[in-house]
Order: C-alpha cells, then sequence, then structure tokens
C-alpha cells in the first residue's frame, strides 16, 4: 500500500537538481563570510522580496526568532495573531530567551488582525507598562487554513503599525504560495514590513533552511543573533546550493498543490458527515472536521492505517497539506480510502 503523505509540505524531497547542485557546490566557512554558495543564495532571496540583505539560517522557528531578537530589547511587548504560529508552535522562544511579552490580537478567519484591535492593544507611554515595539504578521497563515493576506491589506497594517512607532515582522514560512494564489510578484506581499521569513524546507522542496531579510543593518546585527543561537553553520553551502535551484525553479509550480488542495476539499464536501468549505481553500493547506461519529485521533489512527497520514488540530479538527509528493492520482486515492473509514466506522 502506497503510503500519502498529507501531514505537511516539509516533507517534500530535494529534486534531482538538487540532489546534483549540492554535489557540486563551491564552499567557504559561511561563519567567516566565506561560503559563497551561502552568498548567491543570501542575495537570490534578498533580491526576490525586494529587500537590502538576506541571512541563511538552519529553520522558519529560528528565522522568527533571531527577528524578534534583532527588533525587540528585553521587556519589550510584541503583538501577534492568537492563532500565529510564533504564539502556538515555537516553544514560547520569544519570551524564554528574548524576555518579551506576547500581546495577542485575535485572528479573523482569513487571518487578517483588525486594524482597531492592534491600534487598541498598542500601549501608550506609562512607566507601568511594557514598550510595544513589534507587529508581527503571517503569510500564509498556517492556522487559518492557508489563507492568504494581500497587499492592499498588508500595507494598511503596517501602515497603522509605523505610524505608531512600531516595526513590523512577516512569518513569511509560504510566502510563495501567498504570491502565487493572489497572483502578484512576492515582493509586494513583503514590501510594506521591515523584516521577513521564508522557508525553502516546505513547498519548495529544497532539504533544509530559512531566509531572514531585510535592511543591511537589520540583518548585520541578526547575524550576531544567529551565532549566539548556534544557526552558524560552516560548510553550509552544500545545503544553500538546493536552495538556490528551488528558487530558481519550484516557486511557479507551486499553483500545483492549490489545485490538488482543492481537488482534496472538493472530494471531502462530498462524504457524508465530512465538515468542510470548499471555497474556503486558497493555498495548500486544508482544515477540515472529522465525522461526529469519530473523535479526531481515532479517525486520524483509521487514515494511518489505510496509509493516509494528516494531523490532529485539537477535536475533531484535521489538517492536510498537499505537496510535490502528492500526485492528482494520490490524491483520488486518498479520497477513496478517507471514505472507506467514514463507511465502515
Amino acid at each position: 500500500m502506497k503510503i500519502i503523505d498529507l501531514r505537511s509540505d516539509t516533507i517534500t524531497l530535494p529534486t534531482d537538481e538538487m540532489r546534483r547542485a549540492m554535489y557540486d557546490a563551491e564552499l567557504g566557512d559561511d561563519v567567516f563570510g566565506d561560503d559563497p554558495t551561502v552568498k548567491r543564495l543570501e542575495a537570490l532571496a534578498a533580491r526576490m522580496l525586494a529587500k537590502e540583505a538576506a541571512l541563511f539560517v538552519p529553520s522558519g522557528t529560528m528565522s522568527n526568532l533571531v527577528a524578534i531578537l534583532t527588533h525587540t530589547r528585553p521587556g519589550d511587548e510584541i503583538i501577534v495573531g492568537s492563532e500565529s504560529h510564533i504564539f502556538w508552535y515555537e516553544v514560547g522562544g520569544a519570551s524564554t530567551l528574548g524576555g518579551v511579552v506576547l500581546r495577542t490580537v485575535p485572528n479573523e478567519a482569513d487571518a487578517r488582525l483588525d486594524p482597531a484591535a492592534v491600534a487598541q492593544a498598542i500601549r501608550p507611554e506609562n512607566i507601568h507598562f511594557p514598550h510595544t515595539t513589534l507587529l508581527c504578521l503571517e503569510n500564509t497563515h498556517n492556522r487559518c487554513g492557508g489563507a492568504a493576506l494581500t497587499v492592499e491589506y498588508t500595507a494598511a497594517i503596517a501602515e497603522l503599525a509605523h505610524g505608531h512607532g512600531l516595526m513590523v515582522h512577516l512569518d513569511g514560512a509560504r510566502i510563495f504560495n501567498a504570491a502565487v494564489a493572489l497572483g502578484v510578484p512576492a515582493e509586494k506581499l513583503t514590501a510594506p514590513v521591515d523584516s521577513v521569513g521564508f522557508c525553502i524546507s516546505k513547498g519548495l522542496s529544497a532539504p533544509v533552511g530559512s531566509l531572514l531579510c531585510g535592511t543591511g543593518d537589520f540583518i548585520s546585527r541578526a547575524r550576531k543573533w544567529r551565532k549566539m543561537l548556534g544557526g552558524g553553520m560552516r560548510q553550509v553551502g552544500v545545503i544553500a546550493a538546493a536552495g538556490i535551484v528551488a528558487l530558481q525553479t519550484m516557486v511557479d509550480r507551486l499553483a500545483e498543490d492549490h489545485t490538488t488542495a482543492r481537488r482534496l476539499a472538493d472530494g471531502l464536501a462530498g462524504i457524508p458527515g465530512m465538515g468542510i468549505n470548499p471555497a474556503e481553500i486558497q493555498t495548500n493547506i486544508v482544515i477540515f472536521e472529522s465525522p461526529e461519529t469519530m473523535s479526531g485521533p481515532e479517525f486520524i489512527q483509521r487514515l494511518s492505517e489505510q496509509g493516509v497520514k494528516v494531523i490532529n488540530r485539537g477535536g475533531r479538527t484535521v489538517r492536510a497539506v498537499t505537496n510535490r509528493m502528492v500526485s492528482t492520482a494520490d490524491i483520488a486515492e486518498a479520497l477513496e480510502r478517507i471514505s472507506s473509514v467514514v463507511k465502515n466506522r
């Protein structure tokens, strides 16, 4: 039985072209700034997002943490969405290592933060209050079903934050998914923000790594934080080479993942008892509810026994993520197996 893995787009394997590039990569010591392949990757990332500079880091979590540490001082308060990846899945690193307070503002279903709520959350100057210094956004938004923030919304909320003296960081782990779905260049989505991090190890299919982009001064300071966190790597061009191929060849094909996600959502909607609205699917993340006759964990266990892997998001909520390793035929097969599990309960 073929395993159909829909847990995440992080399970993507490097392409043959990436493997060849890794084998042939020109290497140096990146901590000394001597790895030419890393330099090329960072320059390419900065150019694609229209930022002055970029920094190669091992993971998206480190990218967000380095950005927060660079933008803030201990005792500051930052504003994040109530459903943000930073708040839910990054082990409280900003508070533990940066000494900053996380102030949450509710995410709407489409991932936006209400501007009025953001404005209200910004602290006035008062000896009793922490200093609000940073607003963090997320695009696409993981827990909001892969929703994409538009150019117009990002510009408006960033303008509000800047007007109150805040910097803006964008967790753009899947920013190219957003760009492809909205039909705009990624640089348009990142132009209003002061820093942005994105992953090359998700839908872009490189094996490891993320890029943090911003001004030259910001990246210079961020580089020191990366070193402190243990993210300074040596002949890391062997990995960066795959990232160059990913950015040059894999962005446009993300549209295929969005198409298979909609096929999955449409198919799930046709299975009695499944809770999903296919019209809400924008990118490659599909959030749905298991039938009332099964708890989320039981449903996922039964699917796993049938060779379909998904993730439980709590209760009956399930997440499936389409990716390069899952074909249209795989989606059809997954739907048959899911239907069988539901019917045979």
